[in-house]
């Protein structure tokens, strides 16, 4: 515990390093265990569950990477970042779903200013205002908008889809570069410490279901849509998320059992996402997130897959700290 309350009193510069060399080092580590599973998968079962855990692996370096910028560029660069990354995902959930001509001014408003709004309230610090805006004002403009275009086929089927992609694509992964913007009494300036707790235990979460779901094959909860979401799988992301949760606790506000109680509920939150964006690509027809029949989804190749977890689980996350923490903007 010594060691924790050192690290805690070091400067942001050298937090900051000593995360560098450890997230950096353990992604390479499972760079290498990856490449050596793949020189020993010999059956097609194996090489499928050897390229999933592959593809959770480029996920974390994605996210990874993100954090880091986010760092280096401060809030309002991050804004655009995240923002760009919500229009790219929003246009691939857009493909994905069925949409008429009568859904094209609804598209422009979601795309045009819903989403440049959303993350302008964010940036502004309307904590407050962002967190209502899409879910009652957008929830109700959409299908007026709709509505006037006098093209009533499939109308709620498509409404409901436009308005679940603004959902997740839009006011989902918004959260995540509000995280920067929280302010704990003395904790002024590190912001960014929350972001890469969110990014790092949920990442680790998944590697760590996709790890189980290989090597500890069990029954999975729901095979029509996953072979590999089991519970006891799911179970052990969670956990082993937390627990990294509660050992990062000095580079946040909170103790360590806060920081394992947020980060399970990140872990949660962000294991479910990643669980319901299959569903939603099943219902799609889609197998894989980089091709649908053959060609690849959209040119933001396997977006939505990439921001699930973190657009269900910052959402959560950011309230719970404001709500048990009685932040205010």
């Amino acid at each position: 515990m010594n060691v924790f309350k050192t690290l805690r009193g070091w400067t942001a510069g050298e937090q900051i390093g000593l995360l560098f060399l450890i997230v950096f080092g353990l992604l390479a580590l499972a760079s290498m265990l990856a490449t050596v599973m793949s020189l020993k998968a010999q059956t097609e079962p194996q090489v499928g569950r050897v390229e999933r855990f592959k593809r959770v692996l480029r996920d974390s370096w994605v996210w990874v990477s993100v954090f880091w910028i986010a760092w280096i560029a401060g809030a309002f660069v991050s804004m655009l970042l995240f923002g760009l990354l919500s229009f790219y995902a929003l246009r691939e959930f857009i493909t994905l779903s069925h949409t008429r001509r009568g859904d094209h001014r609804s598209l422009i408003l979601a795309f045009f200013v819903v989403l440049p709004l959303q993350y302008s309230l964010v940036g502004t610090r309307q904590f407050d205002l962002f967190s209502v805006f899409i879910p009652v004002y957008v929830f109700f403009a959409i299908p007026v908008i709709s509505a006037l275009a006098n093209d009533p086929e499939r109308f709620l089927e498509r409404n409901a889809k436009i308005q679940w992609g603004i959902m997740v694509c839009v006011y989902g992964l918004s959260h995540a570069p509000a995280l920067l913007l929280l302010e704990f009494p003395g904790y002024a300036q590190r912001g960014a410490f929350l972001l890469f707790l969110l990014v790092f235990v949920v990442q680790t979460g998944l590697l760590v279901q996709s790890y189980v779901a290989r090597h500890r094959p069990l029954t999975p909860v729901a095979p029509a849509i996953s072979t590999s979401f089991s519970w006891g799988a799911a179970g052990a992301g969670v956990l082993v998320g937390s627990f990294c949760g509660a050992l990062l606790y000095w580079i946040t506000p909170f103790k360590a059992g806060q920081a394992f109680a947020m980060s399970f509920i990140a872990c949660t939150a962000g294991m479910f996402g990643h669980f319901v964006m299959k569903a939603l690509k099943r219902d799609a027809g889609v197998r894989s997130a980089w091709h649908a029949e053959g060609h690849p989804v959209t040119g933001a190749v396997g977006l939505l897959d990439r921001i699930a977890a973190l657009s269900f689980a910052a959402p959560v996350f950011l309230h719970s700290v404001r709500w048990y923490f009685e932040l205010r903007p």
